[in-house]
């Protein structure tokens, strides 16, 4: 089964790079261009660009979404060149293309940030982790001192014991920088949120 399944794989994909050529041929224009000339701007747009570079036989095209965002243009220009595109007939491609390439690179470094963020531990010895936690007490708890860092009030707020720091083993500091975030942004709702979180309605 596993044989069949790798090669309907490379059928498939031998298949598909077939009718890439012949709609080539027939239209004029590579994959790069119908996406761009057929598909309306936004995400639908951008996501079949990343798709189309990422599946790409080109080394150049594959790497492209993840370049650095300085180095955008300079990747446009070897696109162009790689597909033998006159960017003074097809000024429209590389303004597309320049801009799904800088939503593709961003939400990908985005991605990066926020997985380092979420592997990064709570360290207790850390005097900016113990502030924003102190933070988050006080924006959940406005009116009421906490006793000591070690308490069972943190219970209070939702935690599981009077540490929270155990409570931060798998999201990591992402997890405090959201509650932070939330809790001083919209205050109101990170209150009934806390509320039905210790009240909850059956």
């Amino acid at each position: 089964r596993m044989l069949f399944q790798v090669c309907l794989y490379f059928y498939c994909k031998f298949l598909w790079r077939c009718l890439k050529f012949v709609m080539r041929k027939l239209t004029g224009r590579c994959e790069l261009q119908r996406i761009c000339y057929n598909t309306k701007p936004g995400a639908s747009r951008t996501m079949k660009i990343e798709t189309s570079l990422r599946d790409s036989k080109s080394k150049l095209l594959q790497t492209s979404v993840s370049v650095h965002p300085d180095a955008i243009e300079k990747t446009i220009e070897d696109i162009m060149e790689l597909k033998k595109i006159n960017p003074d007939i097809n000024p429209q491609l590389g303004i597309s293309l320049q801009a799904c390439l800088l939503q593709i690179v961003g939400y990908r470094n985005l991605i990066a940030d926020v997985e380092k963020l979420r592997r990064e531990p709570y360290d207790s010895d850390n005097p900016q982790h113990e502030e924003m936690l102190l933070k988050l007490w006080k924006f959940l708890k406005p009116n009421t001192p906490l006793e000591s860092r070690i308490s069972k009030q943190w219970c209070e707020i939702g935690f599981q014991g009077d540490d929270p720091k155990t409570d931060f083993r798998g999201m990591g500091l992402l997890g405090l920088y959201n509650l932070q975030y939330f809790a001083e942004r919209d205050a109101a709702a990170a209150q009934q949120v806390l509320s039905d979180s210790l009240h909850p309605k059956c």
